[in-house]
């Protein structure tokens, strides 16, 4: 009315869609729990991606393969933002406390809308910040608990793990960010299959020198584990995640995705007995609060440019 218009509401199959992978990613952390008693962790980051890579592998050889500058670029957002991301974060998290990797790695939605902002135009209002800030402290409460508590689970870590687990959040971050250009032109699907293949191939030698000196034990448990993380946390997940990014605003997606620790650490509880404190019941709340003010469209007035969301070319 009065000139005005409204941006353009957000995808519901796409937003359905990721509260579904918030369930999968997040159901992640107490799979890779059990995983961990079976093999050392990075092995088991290999095994996911090596499960994973038949159903990718089937997938190219019955495509057309993309121009040879765009199939580099795949490959090496594989081999950086999975193989070498990957492996920073199993590094990174055996050297400092779970609570600061869990705090650190939270910081991937807002380096993912940062890039999203930077490379594609899209808009980031302060209210817009303000939700992501949010959900980022809720976070934080939720790993660390009592915010008296922040010195001592810092001193728990080590500036060598910390410095790892950042280092794996910019090269994660990176790899979505930058796969959303070539998810807009080739899919979700081609590019999350030669990125994840080059990762897995990444991978492989860093599994073969810890078996070395970490031997794994194969059990049904185990087996499973890694069967859940390489088919659902990676094909399906993966295939998701990239997709979203092309449909609703990185803001969105990324808001979205902060509920996965939530799931996480609920579901670890249930299963090993863990308890939930009034911080988990916060920061919980501080989330949910973060996504709303986050997901938010607002007015606008004609010509201003809110920015743009990328369409998949092709369907997958």
């Amino acid at each position: 009315m009065n000139g005005e218009k409204t941006e353009e509401g957000p995808d519901l199959r796409s937003i359905a869609a990721l509260l579904f992978l918030a369930l999968i990613w997040g159901a992640s952390i107490p799979v890779t729990k059990l995983g961990l008693q079976d093999f050392p962790p990075l092995t088991l980051t290999a095994l996911r991606y090596l499960a994973a890579a038949p159903c990718f592998l089937a997938f190219v050889l019955m495509r057309r393969r993309p121009p040879l500058r765009a199939l580099l670029g795949m490959l090496g957002l594989g081999i950086v933002g999975i193989g070498v991301g990957q492996t920073l974060q199993a590094l990174g998290v055996q050297r400092t406390s779970a609570s600061v990797a869990t705090v650190i790695t939270a910081i991937i939605p807002i380096l993912v809308v940062l890039l999203a902002a930077l490379r594609l135009g899209q808009a980031l209002r302060w209210r817009h910040a303000l939700g992501l800030a949010a959900a980022f402290l809720g976070i934080a409460l939720v790993a660390i608990g009592d915010p008296r508590n922040i010195l001592a689970a810092l001193a728990r870590g080590s500036l060598e793990g910390d410095a790892l687990m950042l280092l794996s959040a910019l090269a994660i971050s990176g790899y979505y960010g930058f796969s959303m250009e070539l998810v807009s032109r080739y899919s979700a699907t081609t590019v999350a299959s030669w990125t994840s293949l080059a990762g897995a191939a990444a991978l492989a030698p860093f599994m073969l020198w810890e078996l070395r000196t970490e031997p794994a034990t194969l059990r049904i448990e185990g087996i499973c584990a890694v069967l859940y993380l390489g088919l659902l946390v990676t094909v399906l997940g993966v295939w998701i995640w990239l997709r979203a990014l092309t449909r609703v605003p990185a803001r969105v997606a990324a808001s979205l995705q902060y509920l996965q620790p939530l799931v996480g650490v609920a579901l670890s509880a249930a299963i090993f007995g863990e308890s939930l404190d009034f911080w988990f019941g916060l920061g919980t709340a501080l989330v949910l609060v973060g996504i709303a003010i986050s997901t938010i469209s607002s007015r606008r007035t004609p010509g201003r440019d809110t920015g743009r969301s990328l369409r998949a070319s092709t369907r997958d």
